[in-house]
């Protein structure tokens, strides 16, 4: 494992990726929690998400929220430029009950390190040259499919069931065609479970 972090005078943007279950939003968040909240912040690529509340028919249902078309990748990179400028940005927040985007914002504020956290930000080639740094988290599906079903079940209301079938007929084959072949761009790949002290230790190195 190599890491290799280009800098900016003022703010580096880290893209944080890899399949749903990789351990991806662990990692961001306990990079953020080592470094602090007022030295950096977390973008989620879920906030992207275009409403999808007049199509969404059922649990684990026909709209697929796996593949790119779901996200909204240029009001992402837009947020992330204004980011680079120093000033906020208001992220919108999804509502994964009703599938659409609610009236209130988050606001998000110009930090020293900024981790961007979603399985599909390597695929778009305007998020992905605002990185100053790329790092994919190479998970074994069982275990993506596990952390999977029980984040949605207990804390998204899904069905077993809707998790299932929603992972065989859309995640698998999105993370296959998408998410799998945006490793090519990443510049620190994390393989083993236990790699993850290791490469938190190796950020914070070069981030403090």
């Amino acid at each position: 494992m190599t890491v290799s972090i280009k800098q900016n005078k003022n703010m580096t943007i880290i893209g944080v990726a890899g399949g749903s279950g990789s351990g991806k939003t662990y990692f961001a968040s306990q990079l953020q929690e080592r470094l602090g909240q007022n030295r950096c912040e977390i973008v989620y690529q879920d906030s992207f998400y275009i409403d999808q509340s007049a199509k969404f028919d059922f649990d684990g249902g026909s709209v697929n929220f796996d593949h790119p078309a779901s996200i909204d990748f240029r009001l992402l990179a837009e947020c992330l430029e204004k980011l680079k400028t120093g000033k906020p940005v208001e992220i919108p927040i999804y509502d994964f009950g009703t599938h659409s985007r609610k009236k209130e914002t988050a606001t998000v504020r110009a930090r020293p390190v900024i981790l961007v956290d979603g399985i599909l930000i390597f695929h778009d080639a305007r998020v992905r040259k605002l990185f100053d740094d790329l790092i994919f988290f190479d998970t074994p599906e069982d275990l993506r499919y596990q952390r999977r079903l029980e984040r949605d079940v207990q804390e998204r209301g899904r069905t077993a069931d809707g998790v299932r079938n929603q992972f065989l007929s859309q995640v698998k084959p999105m993370h296959d065609k998408f998410v799998e072949p945006s490793k090519q761009y990443a510049s620190t790949v994390v393989t083993e479970a236990g790699e993850l002290e290791d490469v938190l230790s190796a950020y914070m190195n070069r981030l403090e």
